[in-house]
């Protein structure tokens, strides 16, 4: 027999947290690929012991969507902008119609079985509940990588790309393509662990996966990351944890230390740049006069005082994470099902139902107020000696030209720039980013 541990998650609790005092033991025939469905409780069970990997399944009280709908329901609308782009924020005619579905249509039920259909988990490391979804291949040489999210995305933007990479043979690629796949809520994020003190940056987070993966057995494997996973992946590579090989990363910190300074101080762009440097100069420049990076300015300094608001406010929560600049495109449209109402609602409610709003915003306070992730020099890029893979999606944030790539990265080993895909690539364009890992790993693999 098996003793296994399964979870109640309430948001309307504090202790989303995944205090463990708060685990009910259970005894199982066996552990099912996905986890804890069919367990009975047994409270005279003892507790799990830290480094325990114990399965974790989602079930949100009733009374909580209740309550989320109530709010969302009765939510007072401010008069529209005075503009007509989006320079005053998310525009009142593109929100209004997704929060009113949010309270009457939308389903969340349908998104939690989505995560219970996985193998999710929960781990503690460092004092913190750390939650993972892990896919192991059928494939028997399958390469491990670990793939971390960022703000405002979750767990959820990595969903599709599951089935491409532990599966390519069902996905236009080679058995020997095959990926293990572990994909851990960040600290503060989702069902992880909210820090209850100050240190949880990027180089300790990298050091939490690298000890994840340890802990799931892999004594060699692969870091990926967009936004915050960009930081986290390149501080593994620069703290080169035994068994990684190397990493790939899709918002790359490759602004030169002198093209930083003169964006610092809304100079005009230097000499000698190069036309694809120039545009990405400019486009870097445009993006702050415009205040593209104010919601970071705010949660990298005063987290606290916006999470006060986007805690109780669904529709706030829903303006702020919206507003971000990677979903500026997004239609929220049915006839698009990479951007449904369903798929951006899953995410924004994972925040709500889990409370994070202000634990999830501290990544940016320990990250040192509103210092962009897009500089060499502020990710010690000098000091990744690993091997680096980079892909360039044209809907990022900006377009990092591969002079500075090969400039910031010393040990660039792939850079490829693709003809679709945004900031939330793996969310927007599934197997065309599955086809980038591919290629970009390949060369990392053990001979069969």
């Amino acid at each position: 027999m098996t003793t296994i541990v399964k979870m109640r998650n309430s948001a309307g609790s504090a202790s989303v947290n995944l205090d463990r005092r708060k685990f009910l033991t259970v005894t199982a025939i066996g552990i099912a690929a996905t986890g804890a469905a069919g367990l009975l409780p047994s409270p005279s069970a003892s507790a799990a012991t830290s480094d325990e990997i114990r399965p974790f399944r989602v079930d949100i009280p009733e009374a909580d969507l209740v309550d989320l709908r109530r709010r969302v329901l009765a939510t007072r609308w401010p008069e529209g902008e005075t503009v007509d782009d989006q320079s005053q924020g998310i525009k009142l005619e593109k929100i209004r119609p997704l929060v009113a579905y949010w309270g009457k249509g939308y389903d969340w039920r349908k998104a939690e079985a989505k995560l219970n259909a996985l193998p999710q988990f929960i781990t503690e490391i460092d004092g913190l509940e750390i939650h993972f979804i892990h896919i192991r291949s059928k494939e028997p040489n399958a390469l491990p990588v670990i793939i971390t999210h960022g703000w405002p995305g979750s767990v959820f933007e990595n969903l599709k790309i599951i089935g491409p990479l532990t599966d390519p043979t069902g996905h236009g690629g080679r058995a020997e393509d095959a990926f293990d796949v572990v994909i851990p809520s960040m600290p503060g994020f989702g069902f992880s662990g909210k820090p209850t003190g100050t240190g949880w940056g990027t180089d300790r987070i990298a050091r939490a996966w690298a000890e994840l993966m340890k802990r799931l057995g892999y004594t060699s494997y692969v870091a990926q990351g967009g936004d915050w996973g960009s930081p986290v992946a390149s501080a593994m590579a620069r703290l080169a944890p035994q068994g990684l090989l190397g990493i790939h990363i899709n918002l790359p910190a490759v602004v030169p230390p002198e093209i930083a300074a003169v964006l610092a101080v809304n100079g005009p762009a230097p000499e000698g740049l190069s036309e694809k440097e120039r545009a990405t100069f400019d486009m870097l420049a445009a993006g702050a006069k415009m205040g593209s990076r104010s919601y970071a300015t705010m949660m990298g300094t005063r987290p606290q005082t916006i999470g006060y608001a986007i805690s109780d406010s669904p529709a706030g929560l829903a303006a702020w994470m919206l507003g971000h600049p990677g979903f500026a495109n997004w239609t929220y449209d049915d006839s698009d099902p990479e951007k449904s109402p369903d798929e951006v609602l899953d995410d924004v409610t994972l925040y709500w139902l889990t409370n994070s709003a202000a634990s999830s915003a501290r990544i940016y306070w320990e990250y040192g107020g509103g210092r962009s992730p897009v500089l060499a020099a502020g990710e010690m890029t000098d000091q990744i000696g690993l091997p680096v893979a980079i892909t360039v999606f044209p809907g990022e944030i900006y377009q990092a030209p591969e002079t500075w790539a090969r400039r910031a990265y010393r040990n660039l080993r792939y850079f490829h720039e693709v003809d679709k895909g945004g900031h939330f690539a793996a969310w927007e364009q599934p197997e065309l980013f599955s086809t980038e890992l591919r290629a970009a790993f390949k060369p990392l693999r053990k001979p069969a």
